[in-house]
């Protein structure tokens, strides 16, 4: 059976409740994050902020640079997931295939769905109209036979924008991509490509499984499927999580122990607060540390019951932060940021997707 995936992205998610909820910031530039001249990170950008170059994930400090006009305003987490939870319950009245990515982005599997609606086209217009209806902000859409082709569709037409890949269209549409559009490709490695003479899906088709394996490592296995348009990968309805973090970027770098343990302390807090809201007995504590020249540190501790109170995380992410310490009671390098995160035994606790749930969160 041909799949019929939806891929569903808000555009500009924080940024635009920002200018649904304050009509003064209507087609102003607008960054979610800040203040301006500090080391927090933009956690979204309104598009006339991204007109000027400003992104998610950047140093608010250069965005206040790319575009001196912009508006920074604080993120109001509370309220995005408010919002967030409207969308997922819209999602759930067509099918209960939803795999939620974010608060502002999900897979939908619609193959066969609760109203019945045909053609899987439709049901994207109907959710649209729906979120534009209830919450008075825009989706943008992609519909494919698999998550690779609905993702990439929808980001071809961002604001409001509904893209459809037929299946009988798959392998044209992804030999015409530039490979830089491709979900998963980064920087370094399409300047790899682009070495190799690899621009487009179809240069990428042309090469063997031997010889992208050879070039990429494991991912190159991935790389000669999509390339054909393959994508097997279901839509998952309920994600597991493997770990539950808070971190923290810090205004300026800092060297001095009581310094650090004050931060830590604040981190191990919120971490407590974010575990009473769910459930997850998890049994390994690790400490990230990320040093003003952006070397990046991990020190994992697991225990034998799982810790659930702020005192816990502080006084095991302190015994973690003395391995940095040297004897005047400063680290061996200035640290600009500290984070903590709970994580099972069994999974792979040096991954930087543990801390996604920040004090200062890089995405959004």
């Amino acid at each position: 059976m041909v799949r019929k995936i939806l891929h569903i992205d808000m555009d500009a998610f924080y940024a635009s409740v920002e200018q649904r909820d304050f009509p003064q910031y209507r087609g102003k530039p607008l960054v979610v994050g800040g203040p301006p001249n500090s080391r927090g990170v933009v956690c979204a950008a309104s598009y006339e902020a991204r007109k000027f170059g400003v992104r998610s994930a950047m140093p608010c400090s250069q965005a206040s640079r790319l575009c001196p006009e912009a508006i920074f305003v604080t993120p109001r987490f509370s309220v995005y997931r408010e919002i967030s939870n409207v969308i997922r319950n819209i999602f759930l009245e067509y099918t209960d295939y939803v795999e939620m990515l974010s608060l502002d982005e999900a897979f939908l599997d619609v193959t066969e769905n609760k109203l019945e609606i045909p053609y899987a086209t439709e049901v994207a217009k109907s959710i649209r109209a729906r979120i534009r209806q209830e919450t008075e902000l825009t989706a943008s859409a992609g519909v494919g036979i698999n998550k690779f082709t609905a993702k990439v569709a929808t980001d071809l037409k961002k604001p409001d924008g509904l893209t459809v890949i037929r299946p009988e269209d798959t392998e044209t549409f992804v030999a015409s991509l530039d490979v830089g559009l491709f979900p998963g490709i980064g920087k370094v490695t399409l300047k790899k490509m682009h070495a190799l003479g690899i621009y487009t899906g179809a240069d990428l088709r042309n090469r063997s499984a031997e010889f992208l394996v050879r070039n990429f490592g494991k991912a190159g296995r991935w790389y000669y499927s999509i390339s054909r348009g393959i994508d097997t990968r279901p839509v998952i309805p309920h994600r597991i999580r493997k770990s539950l973090g808070a971190e923290s970027t810090f205004e300026s770098d800092l060297s001095r122990e009581e310094d650090l343990l004050s931060e830590l302390r604040e981190i191990a807090e919120e971490l407590e607060r974010r575990l009473s809201a769910k459930s997850f007995p998890a049994r390994t504590l690790t400490l990230k540390i990320k040093f003003s020249d952006f070397t990046l540190k991990t020190r994992s501790r697991t225990l034998s019951i799982p810790p659930s109170r702020s005192k816990e995380f502080f006084d095991l992410g302190k015994e973690l932060l003395e391995e940095f310490l040297i004897g005047d009671g400063a680290v061996v390098s200035p640290i600009r940021l500290l984070g903590l995160s709970l994580s099972h035994p069994e999974s792979d606790s040096q991954n930087e997707e543990e801390f996604a749930g920040s004090l200062f969160p890089e995405t959004g």
